[in-house]
């Protein structure tokens, strides 16, 4: 007999999406995607569709209780409410699918993702055969933008990565904020010698550490939720892939950490915030290296003095 799945669909703010992914996981959720709502450009759209969060789509076997299973949803929603308050009037609905709807739907639009000339991002149901070059991190799309596919972490990846294309690629990595722990990851399979992904959030913090045991990097990577501040010892390269208001918020702290040489790497900063940040680091002894963009997104690159 075919199997019956529900494809739950979330309305959710950008910046809450890893969490959440996690609580969905965590009722037994087997797979996530997220996705911007495309608005049709020819009609006027109603002022409550105006709010471009992003959608996500959740896949759960067929429950006993569908009305249950939203209660619970309803409610790990509220729990996050506290952090992220527009979760509070999450927009929800489902539909079934069929097996072959749910193979269908999903899996073919996640092939594997390269970045630069080693990194390769690829889900667990692709056998990737690594050449001795490549490094190779196994994530699946239940982690939603954790995996690369956002504009915020691909372009952090992108730094990442071209920094280790340089004469003198970083060997003490610091990844502030590391939700699904991505980046740390990505450090330590091309060749740092010491990682730290730390995250204020232990959840977070949990959906990394999940990331890096599969990964079989635990040995590499140490998980913290240790505040930035008390956190010793400075990096060839730091990593802050947070909100603009954060990145200006935590700049003294940031600096602090970046050893001289070293890069400094932001990024969840929207376009039209870019100028704000780059105000706020102006006093600091850094060099602007670069400014990239993908979709409405920025990432700014410094290099610290000697």
């Amino acid at each position: 007999m075919s199997k019956k799945w529900l494809e739950m669909h979330l309305a959710v703010p950008d910046q809450s999406v890893d969490l959440v992914s996690q609580r969905l996981m965590e009722l037994g959720c087997t797979g996530i995607t997220a996705a911007e709502k495309v608005l049709d450009t020819f009609v006027v759209p109603a002022p409550e569709s105006l709010n471009n969060d992003p959608v996500l789509r959740a896949y759960f076997s067929y429950p006993e209780s569908v009305e249950e299973l939203c209660q619970a949803v309803r409610f790990a929603l509220s729990e996050l409410a506290g952090i992220y308050p527009g979760l509070a009037e999450a927009r929800m609905d489902y539909r079934e699918l069929s097996d072959h709807d749910w193979a269908s739907d999903w899996r073919q639009h996640f092939p594997p993702i390269r970045v630069g000339k080693r990194l390769v991002i690829c889900p667990s149901w692709i056998h990737w055969e690594a050449t001795d070059e490549e490094a190779v991190l196994t994530l699946d799309p239940g982690q939603a933008f954790g995996t690369g596919t956002h504009a915020t972490t691909s372009l952090c990846l992108e730094a990442l990565a071209e920094h280790f294309a340089d004469a003198c690629p970083p060997q003490r990595i610091l990844d502030v904020g590391t939700g699904s722990g991505i980046l740390a990851m990505a450090g330590a399979v091309l060749g740092a010698a010491e990682v730290i992904a730390c995250d204020i959030d232990s959840d977070a913090c949990k959906v990394a550490a999940a990331n890096i045991e599969q990964n079989r990097l635990t040995g590499r990577i140490t998980v913290t939720d240790t505040p930035l501040d008390s956190i010793p010892g400075s990096y060839d390269l730091v990593l802050a892939n947070i909100l603009a208001a954060e990145n200006i918020r935590l700049a003294t702290a940031l600096v602090k950490h970046v050893a001289p040489r070293g890069r400094l790497v932001l990024s969840g900063i929207l376009i039209e915030q870019e100028q704000q940040v780059v105000d706020g680091f102006a006093t600091y002894p850094l060099e602007l290296l670069c400014i990239s963009h993908r979709d409405e997104w920025t990432c700014i690159v410094y290099r610290r003095h000697e």
